[in-house]
């Protein structure tokens, strides 16, 4: 099959600036800039994208190792029947496993230093089906050490370090329920031993969660029972609707809610910065069209001997117009398959490129205490990598619109008056 004319005529134009009695590489400067252009705007949209969706996994996942997929709580506590409602939502088939827990606000104190903490009340036989947190504890301990009535306790490593204390240690909690007595309302105090450490590498959940045997929790909140359920579904993306399903079976005075309207302020923002970064990259790929503008106005300029010469042998306006659409297509398709290629490149190495750059500058770019991890994370997905290439590429096509036109209306004999 014989390959059309425009398109052999239009990829020369590509490659190769003027023929003359010199070569003149100007043009073929400016399709490579050109290129250059679209290809750093789409590989800047795909890495960054794919280091946002990297955050927000990573950050979700170590979230969703402390946190139940949906949590069931009585508001006033206890849950009544708390054991007979569990067995019903796990009959359900959508919900895996569900676990009591109490929690409560409590302050502990070792020596000179107080530190707040969320206390949470577990079961260690049931917990395990729920979260994560059996996998995360460490300094020799398990969560089946939480054994009634032992009062120990695992403290998240951050809140260890802060305290000062170590496995074995006491440390005494204090919760704001007091006792009254002659000289007023005293808060209860409580002598606990530390068992092990809580290391989710969750920041905010390492430097603020210590955990107790439900029974013990029960005891020093003096809750009378489980104050709720946790519960893992088979699915976590579907989690708000099973909330939704699971809250219509419930009592008066027992609510549901999911992992995700838990932190929805934290995700909106994520979900708004992604949006926003999304838009200002692709500043970067407008300016790649601009110059392709550009470059096509100038080589129309360049070959206007050409189109004329073209013109008088026959060629129609259809095939001119067809010449530099090509350049521009060829152009766009280069530049967008460059900056994928590239994007991709670096998204499945940015962590390995950050960890270099650190070292090499001696800097830390994502302190734990402001970004909750410590490494760079990255997830590059083609819902994300799909709709950049499409809009990069067609937004290249628009590009060579006005400059191919400009050049299908060129009349031979104006263009050759000069020449």
């Amino acid at each position: 099959m014989q390959t059309p004319f425009e398109f052999m005529i239009g990829l020369t134009y590509t490659r190769q600036g003027r023929k003359g009695r010199r070569r003149d590489g100007f043009m073929s400067f400016i399709s490579g800039i050109s290129v250059a252009s679209i290809a750093l705007g789409v590989a800047a949209l795909i890495i960054v994208l794919s280091v946002m969706n990297g955050f927000q996994k990573e950050v979700r996942d170590r979230m969703l190792s402390v946190i139940p997929h949906i949590e069931v709580t009585a508001v006033p506590g206890p849950l009544k029947d708390a054991e007979g409602l569990a067995k019903e939502l796990e009959a359900r088939g959508d919900i895996l496993a569900a676990a009591p827990y109490v929690q409560g606000q409590g302050l502990f104190n070792s020596g000179s230093v107080v530190r707040g903490a969320l206390v949470k009340g577990v079961d260690p036989a049931k917990e395990p089906g729920v979260s994560e947190m059996s996998e995360n504890i460490s300094g020799g301990a398990e969560l089946k050490d939480l054994t009634p009535k032992s009062f120990g306790v695992i403290l998240g490593r951050d809140l260890a370090r802060a305290l000062g204390v170590r496995t074995g240690d006491k440390v005494a909690l204090i919760v704001p329920e007091g006792n009254m007595t002659p000289a007023g309302l005293m808060p209860r105090m409580r002598q606990l031993t530390v068992l092990g450490y809580l290391s989710s590498g969750h920041y905010e959940y390492d430097s603020t969660m210590a955990l107790l045997n439900i029974e013990d929790a029960a005891a020093i909140f003096r809750t009378g029972g489980p104050q709720g359920l946790r519960l893992r579904t088979a699915d976590m993306n579907q989690a708000p609707a099973i909330a939704r399903s699971v809250a219509e079976m419930l009592p008066a005075g027992v609510y549901a809610s999911d992992w995700s309207r838990q932190n929805r302020t934290w995700f909106a923002a994520v979900q708004v910065e992604k949006r926003m970064m999304g838009i200002i990259l692709f500043l970067i790929v407008l300016v790649g069209a601009f110059g392709l503008v550009s470059t096509l106005v100038m080589t129309v300029k360049e070959k206007q001997a050409d189109i004329a010469i073209l013109r008088t042998l026959g060629a129609s306006r259809s095939s001119i117009l067809a010449i530099f659409m090509i350049q521009g297509t060829i152009v766009g398709i280069v530049g967008v398959a460059a900056g994928v290629a590239a994007g991709l490149l670096v998204a499945y190495n940015v962590g390995s490129i950050v960890s270099f750059i650190e070292g090499l500058m001696g800097v830390e770019f994502l302190p734990r205490e402001i970004y909750f991890i410590s490494s760079m994370p990255s997830d590059p997905r083609l819902s994300d990598i799909i709709p950049i290439s499409v809009f990069s590429f067609l937004l290249s096509l628009v590009a060579t619109l006005y400059p191919s036109w400009r050049a299908a209306r060129l009349h031979p004999a104006e263009a050759l008056r000069y020449e």
